[in-house]
């Protein structure tokens, strides 16, 4: 599992640098680089969901995914609980962050394919070219909701662990057609944190 513990390694020391900066970064310059993030974030977002679409073999299930967990979400009250085991974190807005730092290290394909990749033919270099994309994001990250975008990594770990773990169970699933609704429904979350960064919309 190196490559999952560089992956990790990665995103704690963007996160330590981020919030390094973030102490000599004057406000208005934070407030340029959160649109900046959000903007991104938006970008990567719609990408993802339109590039996906029209390779889609099952045109209406990212619609039925979509709205099935909004209602599981709803009626589980999970924002609420959420906020509530963050409330001292809340008024930086860590959880935004956070959530956008998840959605962007973990639905990734190099981060499905990576353990995969890692585990089945000890090829780490998916997982290092991950590292280096998700060092840079919680550079900027942290820069704006500080040092705390560090506990991603844990849920990372987590994430890639489970996949390299159960490599041999898993990988007669991972198929194309799953790997292209994960991007349809990825790319749309993301596109969500992008919005509710950029205070479009909660």
């Amino acid at each position: 599992m190196i490559g999952t513990i560089v992956n990790c390694i990665s995103i704690i020391s963007g996160s330590i640098l981020g919030a390094i900066f973030k102490k000599g970064i004057k406000e208005e310059h934070k407030d340029i680089m959160l649109q900046a993030m959000g903007l991104s974030a938006s970008v990567l977002g719609i990408s993802s969901a339109v590039n996906s679409i029209p390779k889609s073999n099952y045109p209406v299930l990212f619609i039925i995914s979509i709205a099935l967990g909004g209602f599981i979400g709803q009626t589980f009250n999970l924002e609420e609980k959420v906020n509530k085991i963050s409330e001292k974190f809340y008024k930086n807005n860590l959880i935004e962050g956070l959530c956008t730092a998840v959605l962007l290290f973990c639905v990734g394909t190099l981060s499905i394919l990576g353990p995969l990749e890692s585990a089945l033919k000890g090829d780490n270099t998916l997982l290092y070219t991950n590292s280096i994309l998700d060092g840079i994001t919680s550079i900027v990250l942290a820069s704006n909701f500080g040092i705390g975008i560090m506990m991603s990594s844990i849920i990372l770990f987590l994430w890639q662990g489970l996949i390299y773990l159960s490599a041999n169970i898993v990988e007669p699933y991972i198929t194309m057609d799953l790997l292209n609704e994960l991007s349809i429904i990825g790319g749309m979350l993301i596109l969500s944190s992008g919005i509710n960064i950029l205070k479009i919309k909660k």
